[in-house]
């Protein structure tokens, strides 16, 4: 089975750009089977990835950013596919 977790952070404003390095430079052990990366307005950044694992697994998934990096606490997801 593939689960899909996603997460995503609003950044302080004008500290976007620093949030996305910050995901970018987060390693998970191990590797998810696909991560991919995305920014949209307001500072948002979202990371999605892929494992083969069953829906309620224990997976690495990315921390929480310093507090004065976002503006609210990260969101995250599970999902699974739909045949």
């Amino acid at each position: 089975m593939t689960v899909a977790l996603m997460w995503e952070a609003r950044a302080v404003p004008g500290r976007g750009a620093e949030l996305l390095a910050w995901a970018r430079a987060q390693e998970l052990t191990p590797e998810p089977l696909r991560r991919e990366t995305f920014r949209a307005p307001q500072d948002r950044v979202l990371v999605i990835t892929w494992w083969d694992a069953p829906f309620d697994a224990g997976l690495p998934e990315l921390p929480e950013p310093d507090g004065e990096l976002v503006t609210r606490a990260v969101h995250r997801w599970r999902f699974e596919p739909v045949g």
